[in-house]
């Protein structure tokens, strides 16, 4: 068996969490895996302290933050087949991506598999577990568990071709609400996407003073449904998602003025996905 740092690298996207990164990064060092951290213009010194305190992680500065594109440009660089992403306050279980790369290896559709994820010190499960673990789209033969549409970043690890294929995550929807049009673009191409519980990953999010605060959370989560409907879904899904947003008020309503100014991007880059998709996508109140 082919050691873990020749199968997968981890790639983490952080900005302004030095102290969260000291403490989760040698988790995956401790497991042989290669780890790749990509840093949206920290200025509270992470880069310097994870060269000096970690020199087995490389690690990319980024002069301004990308979000969640950051994560695309560890992709690129990395040189395994898999891709784990993990959050700098979150970490795979040992074994874990050993056992994905051979998943993958042996299912050759799989584009992405989603792992279970527990939360805290108690390892709450995260309530994302049973919508998945419910399989509302069935088992396919050749996938290694429930099929999928929708994942959650640092719960996934990708087939590295399959996600650069389709663009990986970009720079208009940016953070968080990432992954809907990746999901949406794999299963566009023909790629299947499983959940595997026997996959684990630990996240111990903590608020601190760089995390956004829940409405604004939800402000930027809005934002990301609506390009990303902008982007891919037909226009009464899009009509849909601005009437709900504008009958939500608060922080919902507000996400419309950044939506709007974003918008030219998104319409530029609008695929609208094949309507056997599409119903697949309402089928699960997407």
């Amino acid at each position: 068996m082919s050691a873990p740092s020749d199968s997968v690298t981890v790639v983490v996207a952080s900005m302004d969490r030095r102290e969260e990164l000291l403490a989760s990064l040698p988790r995956h060092l401790a497991q042989g895996l290669r780890v790749l951290l990509v840093d949206n213009g920290s200025r509270d010194g992470t880069v310097e302290a994870v060269r000096a305190a970690l020199p087995q992680v490389e690690v990319v500065p980024l002069p301004a933050n990308r979000g969640a594109a950051a994560r695309t440009l560890g992709v690129e660089r990395a040189s395994t087949p898999y891709v784990a992403f993990a959050d700098d306050d979150s970490w795979w279980a040992p074994g874990s991506l050993e056992h994905a790369a051979e998943l993958l290896d042996a299912h050759p559709r799989a584009g992405l598999l989603t792992a279970r994820i527990l939360v805290g010190e108690a390892e709450r499960p995260d309530p994302f577990n049973d919508v998945l673990a419910a399989a509302p789209l069935g088992t396919e033969p050749d996938l290694p568990g429930p099929s999928t549409l929708g994942f959650i970043a640092c719960a996934a690890v990708v087939r590295r071709s399959a996600f650069l294929a389709v663009g990986g995550f970009d720079d208009v929807v940016v953070f968080p609400g990432e992954e809907e049009r990746v999901a949406l673009d794999l299963a566009r191409d023909g790629w299947g996407s499983a959940y595997v519980p026997e996959l684990v990953v630990h996240h111990h999010p903590k608020k601190s003073a760089s995390r956004d605060t829940d409405e604004r959370r939800r402000t930027r989560i809005t934002r990301s449904a609506l390009l990303t409907a902008l982007m891919r879904r037909p226009w009464p899904v899009v009509a849909a998602r601005t009437a709900r947003a504008w009958r939500a008020g608060g922080p919902e309503r507000a996400a419309l003025v950044p939506a709007l100014r974003d918008a030219p991007r998104a319409l530029r880059a609008r695929r609208v996905v094949p309507p056997p998709l599409e119903a697949v996508a309402r089928s699960l109140g997407q």
